[in-house]
């Protein structure tokens, strides 16, 4: 007998794999709840985070309303067919019917509320754009004396949400209200139908830059994006639909695409003086352009500097409306919400605005980027088909939501995006999003239906403030 002979082992018995996107998605609940807790104990003790639900800016009211039935139809409709029917229907056929869904997606969550509090009464408050509307009599000379009227403590201090943008936001409103559409419901309504065309312009961005296989597999998430809570009803859902159809244009084939992109990118800077980070996300698509590169980023800067001059010419010069915003930021709220809560509280409300797919995606994606070869290929074979995909390990479904979640990092970290970011951080949430397509299809309908149970647990549990 040979005593050095390896003993007789028997059956080795593999060990249970730990599913890394469920330990990240514990994570998640983790910050959630923390930021939930901590938000608790600091306004019970007096500390101005000025969010009665923090991290989100909401109040608790458990509610539900006529939007809760339509919302569990679409909701399902999604989840029981839209998902296997998003892989194999005509490209047109998808894009009509997404956008479809995603209106009423948009509309359920806000009639929760009510018809008067969640949609036609919702942009009328003091603090909204719409109560400076009748206040405009000359767009010229509104233009012109613009900042003067930024700061608080004056007599023609403009409403908090005028104050706190460019002048482009109110002149969406004075312009609806010139041409015979003013009002507090059609207001919204804009809100809603231009905020969702995010379902369309994200996989036209996707298809355009040769990635249609994960346009095809992120636009149930577009559909049921848990933001879409704040999409209806705020102007931060139109500002989302402008920054998305921008970076469309400057995906597709043309010049003359990429120069009307930059006029609606420019036009994006006098929306919102944080949109300046979006020249990130715009040169992340410039890269990624299969052709025409240099040529479509000089029309675009063409198209951006046009925007620019037009509103220069007419007396308001965007730095210093910036200077001042940053003023008027310091005399409100933002004195007293402390900073060591929001920089990392407002990633909770990011969660609460993407999902839960986010950081499963997100992990997946940094992978795909780490990943030594060029290409990173997905395969599966499920129950009713089989196949492969290929992503480019510097292709868009990469690049896109690294570059959104640059921006939003640094919009973070700055101390000008203290609260309410659920809704501010929209235009960029929606390209956060691509990061799904690298979720394995059996796994798609389990992070959508997290997807779901988080819209409705806001929207049902919270009553939000636009």
């Amino acid at each position: 007998m040979n005593v050095l002979a390896p003993l007789r082992r028997g059956p080795e018995v593999p060990a249970r794999r730990v599913d890394a996107d469920l330990v990240v998605l514990g994570v998640e609940v983790a910050l959630v709840a923390a930021a939930v807790a901590v938000g608790l104990l600091l306004n019970a003790r007096g500390v101005g985070l000025h969010a009665d639900a923090a991290p989100l800016y909401a109040t608790w009211r458990p509610h539900l309303g006529w939007g809760t039935p339509a919302a569990l139809l679409v909701a399902a409709g999604v989840l029981g067919w839209g998902v296997r029917w998003s892989r194999s229907a005509g490209w047109g056929q998808l894009l009509v019917a997404a956008y479809l869904a995603t209106v009423a997606w948009t509309m359920s969550l806000a009639l929760v509320d009510g018809l008067s509090a969640g949609f036609t009464r919702r942009l009328t408050p003091q603090a909204e754009y719409l109560h400076e509307v009748p206040r405009v009599t000359d767009i010229t000379a509104m233009l012109a004396g613009f900042s003067a009227r930024i700061l608080d403590f004056q007599p023609e201090a403009w409403s908090t949400h005028t104050a706190g943008h460019p002048p482009g936001a109110l002149l969406v409103f004075v312009g609806l209200d010139r041409i015979g559409l003013g009002g507090p419901t059609v207001a919204a309504l804009a809100c809603v139908l231009v905020g969702a065309t995010v379902t369309v312009s994200v996989p036209v961005t996707l298809r355009a830059l040769g990635a249609e296989e994960a346009a095809r597999r992120v636009l149930p998430f577009l559909v049921l994006l848990p933001g879409a809570v704040w999409v209806g009803v705020s102007a931060d859902g139109i500002f989302t639909g402008v920054v998305a159809a921008g970076l469309a244009l400057l995906a597709v084939r043309g010049l003359a695409a990429a120069a009307v992109g930059g006029l609606l990118l420019g036009f994006a800077l006098y929306l919102s003086y944080g949109f300046v980070l979006v020249g990130v996300l715009a040169l992340a698509v410039v890269a990624l352009r299969l052709r025409d590169r240099w040529p479509a980023l000089l029309a675009a800067l063409a198209g951006v500097g046009t925007v620019v001059a037009a509103f220069t010419l007419a007396g308001f010069w965007w730095l210093d409306g910036y200077h001042l915003v940053v003023e008027r930021y310091h005399q409100g709220w933002a004195a007293d919400r402390p900073y060591g809560y929001w920089v990392w509280a407002n990633l909770a409300a990011l969660l609460l605005c993407a999902g839960p797919v986010l950081g499963p995606a997100l992990r997946r994606t940094a992978l795909a980027s780490a990943g030594p070869a060029r290409t990173v290929a997905m395969r599966w074979r499920g129950p009713d088909r089989a196949g492969m995909i290929a992503l480019r390990g510097a292709g868009p479904t990469v690049l896109l939501p690294l570059a959104a979640a640059l921006a939003v990092g640094a919009a973070d970290l700055s101390g000008l995006s203290k609260g309410e970011v659920e809704r501010i951080w929209l235009p960029f949430v929606v390209w956060l999003l691509v990061a799904a397509a690298h979720l394995p299809p059996p796994a798609q309908r389990f992070w959508l239906a997290g997807q779901v149970v988080t819209a409705l647990a806001v929207s049902h549990l919270l009553w939000t403030v636009s």
